[in-house]
């Protein structure tokens, strides 16, 4: 047996600490030291550690000596990327970065501006450079927003060979055109395609959008585009699923995986298939905080899900 580890795995957090706490101490995990741990079961983390919400160093410091402790794997989330992204100068056009300095952007990432001190930034920056973009733990897989093989193989080779999260690497992950790019966009930001005939939509940040997230863990055959946008938005079932859409559908004998970043109401089902679960319940915008607690099932057990509401919810 490739391991023998049993895990909880723990989705979206966004700076929400009390809630994480919740979770853990729930989960039978106790703080000795500076470090949450439980006797036998390890926590595995989705990704998003950061911007939106009250606590974002306390959870980065939650999160990381769990890590660095090894009471806890974590994977990278978008927006641990885009903080890289955005602090760091791009090396051939100096006083521009990686990921612009739009109001939009720094609207995303003002939470975490606006509490962590310069060094306090660059240590946790320091820390999402080492963050895995995917995580395949035998039993388990998890990763934040698209479980694609070739994309994720991709950048793992590409990581090595530019020294992980260099100005070169992030000059090819900011080009939508280059192979980099692409495989950034799928894996931790997930599918998207471009609503036909100029239709938009308004996502929970309030931004019209003319793309949305999409199913790709499933085959859009004899579907509306809205009910295989993810999740389900309203109003667009009249609307045929692009013919370019490129779905990477998840196997039914494959590993149980888990994913984040989709913010699902806090009332959804989090499973998704007999073996995939979304972990993103919308915690920053008053939903919970979900975990699940896996023993090595092949079938995910539709009971072990664990739930915190955001506080005053």
């Amino acid at each position: 047996m490739q391991d023998l580890i049993i895990y909880d795995i723990i989705g979206d957090i966004h700076g929400y600490a009390d809630e994480l706490v919740e979770l853990l101490e729930q989960s039978g995990y106790t703080k000795t030291g500076s470090v949450f741990r439980h006797p036998k079961r390890k926590a595995v983390f989705c990704g998003d550690f950061i911007d939106r919400g009250p606590q974002i160093l306390d959870v980065i410091h939650i999160v990381r000596n769990m890590v660095e402790q090894q009471a806890a794997h974590a994977v990278m989330g978008n927006h641990e990327f885009n903080a890289i992204a955005f602090h760091t100068e791009c090396s051939e056009q100096p006083g521009s970065w990686y990921r612009p300095h739009t109001s939009r952007n720094t609207q995303q990432h003002q939470a975490t501006l606006d509490q962590c001190r310069d060094h306090e930034l660059d240590e946790a920056l320091d820390w999402f450079r080492a963050l895995p973009i995917a995580l395949d733990l035998g039993s388990v897989r998890v990763v934040h927003a698209c479980w694609d093989p070739k994309q994720i193989a991709l950048l793992e080779t590409r990581l090595i060979e530019q020294d992980r999260f260099n100005p070169s690497f992030l000059a090819e992950a900011a080009d939508s055109e280059h192979p980099v790019g692409n495989a950034i966009e799928r894996v931790l930001k997930g599918p998207e395609v471009t609503l036909p005939d100029n239709a938009t939509v308004v996502d929970k940040e309030g931004h019209t959008r003319r793309r949305v997230r999409i199913r790709w863990f499933e085959s859009p055959e004899g579907r509306s585009l809205g009910s295989y946008a993810f999740p389900v938005i309203p109003g667009l079932e009249g609307m045929a699923v692009p013919a370019s859409v490129r779905p990477s559908p998840y196997p039914r004998k494959a590993p149980p995986l888990f994913i984040g970043h989709y913010w699902l109401d806090g009332r959804c089902d989090p499973l998704l298939g007999p073996n995939l679960a979304c972990l993103d319940l919308s915690v920053a915008k008053g939903g919970k905080l979900c975990g699940y607690r896996f023993n090595g099932e092949s079938v995910l057990n539709p009971h072990a899900f664990v739930k915190v509401s955001a506080r005053g919810c």
